[in-house]
C-alpha cells in the first residue's frame, strides 16, 4: 500500500510504513530538542552518562586482579584519601576507587534489570486492567492495590532471604515489588485514551482486544511509562543497596550497598574512617539525582501540564 501526501505532487509515493517511521523520527528529534532546553536534565544525563561509560571501562582503568586481597599485602589498610590513594584504602587494603568502579557495575545493572522487570509487569497489568471491564478489571486491581498497601522493601527482603543469594534474586526481589504504582499510573492513563475517539471508532470497526492494545493504546501509554522508568531506576539502586546493606546480596559481587555494609562491619563511621562510608553514600546519592533530574525532564516533555509548575 503507497499514499501520497498532498503537499508531495509530483514525489515518489511512500509507504505506510515509511510515513509512520517518518512521523517517528520527527517526533525523537522535537523530544531531543525539547529536552536540551532543561538544564537539570542535560546536567543529569551527563552525570549517568559519564557513570555509566566509566562502570563499562572498569575491567580497562582497574583490572580485577586490584582486588585480590591475596596480591595486597604491603597495601596499607584505612589509608585516607591522597595523591597516592585518591579514594583511601578499606579494611584490606583494597582501593575504594576500584571498588567503586566495579560496584558501579552492579548496582546500575540491578538497578536497570529490576526497572525493566517492573515497567513490563505494570504495562501489562495496568493495560489490562484498564482495557478489560467486569470481574478482570476488578480482580487485577485490587491485586494492584495489595501490592500497593504492602511494604515493598519487606516484601523485597522476604523474598531475598528466601531464596539464594545473588544479583539475579536482587533483581526479581526489586522487580517484583515495584511494578504496582506504573500499574495504576497506566491503567489511568489507558482509560483516559478508551474513551477518544478513534479507539472507539476502531471498537466499532471490529477490531479485536489484541489490536486496539497494541495498535492505540500501547503506543498512547509507552511515553509515560518512559517518564516512570528514568524515575524508578533510581529507586531500584537504594533497593539494591539496602538489600546489599543488610546483608542479602552477594558477597562475592562489588556493589556500593556491599561496600556500605564491610564499612558498618568495621564501624568506619565511628573509627575515624570516614571516606569509607562517605564515598559509596556520595556515589548513590549522586546517581539517585541524576536520574531524578533525567525523570523530571522527561515527564515535563510528556506531560506539558508540568512546564508551568
Amino acid at each position: 500500500m503507497t499514499v501520497t501526501t498532498p503537499n508531495e505532487a509530483g514525489a515518489a509515493p511512500r509507504s505506510a510504513r515509511a510515513m509512520v517511521w517518518a512521523r517517528r523520527g520527527a517526533a525523537a528529534r522535537d523530544f531531543w530538542s525539547q529536552f536540551r532546553r532543561n538544564p537539570a536534565g542535560m546536567t543529569g544525563l551527563v552525570v549517568l552518562v559519564v557513570i555509566i561509560v566509566l562502570a563499562l571501562l572498569a575491567p580497562v582503568l582497574a583490572p580485577q586482579r586490584m582486588l585480590d586481597v591475596t596480591q595486597l599485602l604491603d597495601s596499607p589498610r584505612y589509608a585516607p584519601p591522597s595523591a597516592e590513594h585518591p579514594f583511601g584504602t578499606d579494611h584490606q587494603g583494597r582501593e575504594i576507587w576500584v571498588r567503586m568502579l566495579w560496584g558501579a557495575r552492579v548496582s546500575l545493572v540491578v538497578g536497570f534489570a529490576a526497572t525493566a522487570m517492573s515497567m513490563i509487569i505494570g504495562t501489562i497489568i495496568g493495560i489490562a486492567a484498564g482495557h478489560f471491564s467486569g470481574w478482570v478489571g476488578g480482580l487485577l486491581m485490587r491485586i494492584v492495590d495489595f501490592f500497593l498497601v504492602l511494604p515493598s522493601l519487606i516484601l523485597a527482603i522476604v523474598l531475598a532471604a528466601v531464596l539464594a543469594r545473588g544479583v539475579t534474586t536482587i533483581v526479581i526481589a526489586i522487580g517484583l515489588t515495584s511494578w504496582a504504582g506504573t500499574a495504576r499510573v497506566v491503567r489511568s492513563q489507558t482509560l483516559s485514551i478508551e474513551s477518544r475517539d478513534y479507539v472507539q471508532r476502531a471498537r466499532v470497526l471490529g477490531a479485536g482486544h489484541w489490536h486496539i492494545i497494541v495498535k492505540h493504546l500501547l503506543p498512547a501509554v509507552l511515553p509515560l511509562v518512559l517518564a516512570n522508568t528514568t524515575l524508578t531506576v533510581g529507586s531500584a539502586i537504594i533497593s539494591e543497596s539496602t538489600l546489599s546493606f543488610l546483608g542479602l546480596g552477594d558477597t562475592t559481587k562489588q556493589s556500593w550497598g556491599t561496600i556500605l555494609k564491610n564499612s558498618m562491619d568495621v564501624s568506619a563511621a565511628t573509627s575515624g574512617y570516614w571516606w569509607y562510608v562517605l564515598i559509596p553514600g556520595l556515589a548513590i546519592l549522586l546517581v539517585v539525582m541524576a536520574f531524578t533530574l533525567v525523570g523530571r525532564a522527561v515527564e515535563s516533555i510528556v506531560n506539558p501540564t508540568l512546564r508551568s509548575r
